[in-house]
């Protein structure tokens, strides 16, 4: 995915889905997908953009500036001996996953390899790839946004646009992250696939490209067991893969330590979360401790629930536009925590480091450390996403039950028959890890292994649901809690939503959401005498009462403002028909035209 790696703007929560879909949520579907087809051919109106390649961006220089000599992945490979590099393009941690998983393969084969982020690299350098005997360079980048590179590979977007080194001879391949649904299917790898051709480059493999929509993870397996062979023969080397577990990371555990040098949930710098150490900008490796000022139910009755969450930002320095999206990192649930270190016999409380054992890696700790296996699991670890085949591999080694063993094996295998059993058992029932180990009970992994094993827990983002304009201090969310039950009768929560459901403040507590903003270029027509028609099935409407709330002081303040119509479908309009009063008193006042659409009761 990377998660979702194309996302819309639109509130995510980036779980499991709950499994079975019915008629009224396909309406649903299609009401946004015809607001989606309708924005893009509004935005693109005027435009000729050849939607093979990716947008294109004025930038000045044509090369990356220097960085420092640590950034010179060329002196770490050539130090170590290694002839494999994986560069990973990843938003949601899904990319930089699948990179680890092709370095540590590599070894497997008898090659030497090594994960690296564009961001921290001297892209300049990918010439020099030629001095090492065997060498290859992998990219696996995901698309982000409207056909966008992930944050961290926007530079090395930016050097393969704009640069003119040659890269005659360096060897490569990519693989793309991507979902079907959406236009710009994998744009950032065809790009890239594309145009290290043109500067002379040799791909060693065919382009391949994962789809989040079907299943991202069998066609990984897929792509890399092809590779693999294909490299072997043009290596000279043996193709026959070594079954070999190797650790990434070492653990040690403290007994002499001090309590305030340990990591408590913070991103990157100790003691951030405290709001008196605050200190701006504040981004993804900085996120703002946003005060709760309100949370509040938006339903009217039923049993499920949708939050308005209004963050105050005053003082933070940060700057958001209606359409944009506020990322929010997540607590998981502490009953799930508490249950999964019971389960394999751990001290909770115990305080660790994970060191990698690589030392000439720039990613020297999974996460954060030292912390308590607490702390990691529950602010850093994504205990709630379904195990990907590698995992039930490794900790299949930990199964006493010779038929518990015999079935982690069969599922991380490549068969049709193990394929179809990992997607019955635990894609169609929704098992996390937790619930694997209650079902293998024989299976008891060491916990700083699954802590290394299973993927970083990630920020959610969601659509800012406000106008800065009107409201400059605040930022407004509108998300549905997320929460079913699964076909073996348990119930899954959201990890997000359920965190943000309970930071309910109170007269006697302050409560605080780390939080930070990214831009998006879902935006309002510059000219406000533009008609706009939006439709916006449940918290789809989110971004929309920022673009009504703007619209609004436009035309209070005597601007010409074109039609405004809104489309809102709803399950039952008694029950969730979202900001009915804000949009009636809009309607009333001559600026909107709105239909609540209740799917239920009126599906025409």
């Amino acid at each position: 995915m990377d998660g979702t790696p194309e996302m819309m703007d639109v509130s995510t929560e980036e779980v499991a889905a709950e499994p079975l879909v019915g008629m009224m949520d396909m309406v649903l579907l299609t009401l946004l997908g015809v607001v989606s087809i309708y924005y893009f051919f509004i935005r693109n109106t005027n435009k000729k953009e050849d939607n093979s390649a990716l947008k294109s961006f004025t930038i000045s220089p044509t090369q990356l500036a220097p960085r420092a000599s640590d950034s010179s992945f060329i002196s770490k490979m050539k130090s170590s001996g290694r002839n494999v590099i994986v560069f990973y393009g990843s938003q949601t941690g899904t990319a930089e996953e699948f990179a680890g998983r092709l370095a540590k393969e590599a070894t497997r084969f008898g090659m030497k390899g090594m994960v690296a982020d564009p961001e921290e690299c001297d892209m300049n350098e990918l010439a020099q790839l030629t001095e090492i005997d065997n060498h290859l360079a992998i990219f696996c980048v995901a698309t982000y946004g409207e056909g966008d590179p992930t944050d961290n590979a926007q530079e090395f977007y930016e050097f393969l646009q704009n640069g003119d080194e040659q890269l005659d001879g360096m060897q490569y391949t990519v693989f793309g992250l991507g979902n079907k649904t959406y236009e710009h299917y994998n744009a950032m790898a065809k790009y890239v696939d594309k145009r290290l051709g043109e500067l002379g480059a040799k791909r060693l493999f065919e382009l391949g490209m994962g789809d989040d929509d079907a299943n991202m993870e069998d066609d990984f397996i897929t792509w890399k067991d092809a590779m693999w062979p294909k490299v072997c023969e043009v290596f000279g080397i043996d193709s026959q893969a070594q079954d070999i577990n190797m650790r990434q990371y070492r653990l040690t555990v403290l007994e002499d330590y001090d309590p305030a040098r340990l990591f408590t949930g913070e991103i990157a710098r100790l003691n951030s979360f405290k709001v008196e150490n605050q200190r701006p900008p504040f981004d993804a490796k900085n996120p703002f401790m946003a005060e709760v000022g309100v949370n509040r139910e938006l339903f009217k009755g039923g049993n499920r629930n949708c939050l308005h969450i209004e963050l105050n930002i005053e003082g933070s320095r940060i700057r958001y536009d209606a359409g944009d999206h506020v990322a929010v990192y997540p607590v998981n649930d502490q009953v799930l925590v508490s249950h999964l270190i019971a389960l394999v016999g751990e001290d909770p409380e115990k305080v660790i480091t994970l060191t990698n054992v690589d030392e000439d890696s720039s990613k020297k700790h999974p996460f954060p450390c030292p912390c308590t296996y607490r702390v990691a699991l529950s602010h850093y670890v994504d205990i709630t996403a379904l195990p990907r085949t590698h995992v039930l591999k490794e900790i299949a080694e930990y199964a006493t039950d010779n038929k518990e063993k015999e079935k982690l094996l069969l599922m991380s295998g490549t068969s049709e028959a193990g394929k179809a059993e990992y997607q019955r058992w635990v894609v169609q029932d929704v098992r996390n890890i937790v619930h694997i180990l209650e079902d293998l009970p024989s299976c008891k992994p060491p916990l700083d292994y699954l802590c290394e094993l299973l993927p970083r827990l990630q920020a959610r983002y969601y659509s800012i649901s406000s106008s800065s304009k009107l409201y400059p201090n605040t930022v407004h969310i509108t998300a549905n809690v997320l929460k079913y039950e699964t076909p073996t009768g348990r119930i899954n929560k959201g990890v997000c939503t359920t965190y943000m459901q309970n930071q309910r403040p109170d007269n006697d507590t302050k409560l605080h959401m780390p939080i930070f903003v990214r831009k998006s270029q879902f935006r309002l027509p510059s000219k406000p005498q533009t008609p706009i028609l939006m439709i916006g099935p449940g918290t789809g409407i989110a971004p929309f009462r920022g673009f009504i709330q703007e619209r609004n002081l436009q035309k209070e303040g005597g601007k010409p403002v074109g039609k405004t119509v809104l489309y809102f479908g709803c399950r039952n309009k008694a029950n969730d028909y979202l900001y009915e009063e804000e949009l009636t008193a809009y309607r009333d006042s001559g600026l909107l035209k709105v239909r609540a659409i209740n799917v239920i009761s009126d599906p025409s």
